[in-house]
């Protein structure tokens, strides 16, 4: 039988499968349970590309909460459940092994890169949600919504510090939106990170915000490296 996911208290649980519900609604590829010295750190990818040539970003909703502090696992499942115990989640006797959870944030190193509010960043995230909907005719087939999600979330925006605007998405579809705030917005490596109340979005790209400017290709000078 397999041995439930201990939370610290019933609430913590209602969170936790609140959490799992987003992440299903967004279309995630399961969540990721990371556990250790009584933390848990809860993940999934809002998005994330599905082929050698899809060019969607890979963008994480994460929110760490209480747990038992003798759990330590990290597994992907696709799905939670209730159980007689308040506190206690069922696991599924199977995990997953989705490609984005093979990609791990940087645990140190974050600078801050920028801030953004809440209201601009749900306004972005409206946005784009018109933008696939009525870019999507009827009877578009999958791999034609698939470019199109991949285009509109995929692409910079200027409003958002040039990051991919489906931080925005990601931001929206996990509920981490809520009043007036000022997110605080970090870089580390090739991943930026979007600090919210209710968690965090973090984006993978080929590049951060907040670097200098990348020199011209070309041979370099003889005084250079």
């Amino acid at each position: 039988m397999t041995r439930p996911l201990v939370l610290a208290d019933a609430p913590t649980a209602r969170d936790v499968l609140t959490f799992a519900g987003r992440a299903a609604t967004a279309g995630a590829d399961g969540v990721r349970l990371q556990a250790a010295d009584g933390v848990l750190a809860l993940s999934a990818a809002a998005l994330a590309p599905q082929g050698l040539f899809d060019q969607t970003p890979t963008i994480l909703a994460m929110r760490i909460v209480r747990t038992d502090p003798e759990l330590s696992c990290d597994l992907v499942v696709e799905r939670l459940g209730e159980t007689d115990e308040p506190a206690q989640l069922s696991l599924p006797d199977t995990a997953l092994s989705p490609a984005w959870a093979g990609i791990a944030p940087p645990r140190g190193g974050w600078q801050h890169a920028g801030d953004l509010t809440a209201q601009l960043i749900a306004e972005r995230a409206q946005w784009g949600i018109s933008a696939v909907a009525h870019g999507s005719p009827d009877g578009a087939g999958e791999e034609a919504v698939r470019a199109l999600r991949a285009r509109i979330w995929g692409e910079p925006d200027e409003d958002l510090l040039g990051l991919p605007r489906g931080v925005a998405f990601a931001a929206h579809a996990f509920g981490f939106i809520a009043g007036a705030e000022q997110v605080r917005v970090t870089a580390s490596g090739r991943w930026t990170r979007l600090a919210f109340q209710r968690g965090h979005v973090l984006s993978r790209g080929p590049a951060v915000v907040g670097l200098t400017a990348v020199r011209s290709t070309g041979p370099a000078s003889p005084d250079q490296d």
